[in-house]
C-alpha cells in the first residue's frame, strides 16, 4: 500500500477545512435570508454582502487545493457543480425585474447548493480519513 506524501495530505485536510467553511457559509446565507423576511427587510443587505465574502472566493481556494492534495475527479466534478449553482444564484438574483419567474428559482439553487456542499463535505471526509486509517504510520 502506498503512503501519501505530506503535501498531498495537507492539501487534502485544507480541501476539507474549506468545504466545511462553504458549507457552514451556506447556511449562514440562508439563515440571513430568513432574518430578511421574518424580522427586518434590513437585512437583504446582510445577505447580499456577505455572499461575496465566500461566493467564488472559497471554490476557488478549493480547486487549488484540490489539486495539491491530487484528489479524484470527483472533486473537480462537485466544484464545477458548485461555481455553477453560485453563476446561478446571482444570475437569479439579478434577472428578477425582467423574469420573475426565473428570480423564483433562486432559494431552490440555494438548497441545492447546500445540499451539493454538504455532499462534498461527506465524500471528502470519508475519501480523506479512510486513506489515512488504512494507510498507519504516515506523517
Amino acid at each position: 500500500m502506498e503512503t501519501i506524501n505530506l503535501r498531498v495530505r495537507i492539501g487534502r485536510i485544507v480541501y476539507l477545512i474549506l468545504a466545511i467553511l462553504f458549507a457552514l457559509s451556506v447556511v449562514i446565507q440562508i439563515f440571513l435570508a430568513g432574518m430578511a423576511i421574518f424580522i427586518s427587510p434590513v437585512n437583504w443587505m446582510k445577505h447580499m454582502i456577505f455572499v461575496h465574502l465566500f461566493g467564488f472566493n472559497i471554490p476557488i481556494f478549493m480547486f487549488i487545493f484540490a489539486f495539491i492534495g491530487a484528489l479524484p475527479r470527483f472533486a473537480y466534478w462537485q466544484l464545477l457543480g458548485m461555481l455553477t449553482l453560485i453563476f446561478l444564484m446571482y444570475f437569479t438574483a439579478n434577472i428578477t425585474t425582467a423574469l420573475p419567474w426565473l428570480g423564483a428559482m433562486h432559494p431552490v439553487f440555494g438548497v441545492l447548493l447546500f445540499v451539493l456542499s454538504y455532499k462534498t463535505v461527506r465524500k471528502i471526509w470519508k475519501f480523506t480519513f479512510d486513506n489515512n486509517r488504512n494507510q498507519k504510520g504516515e506523517a
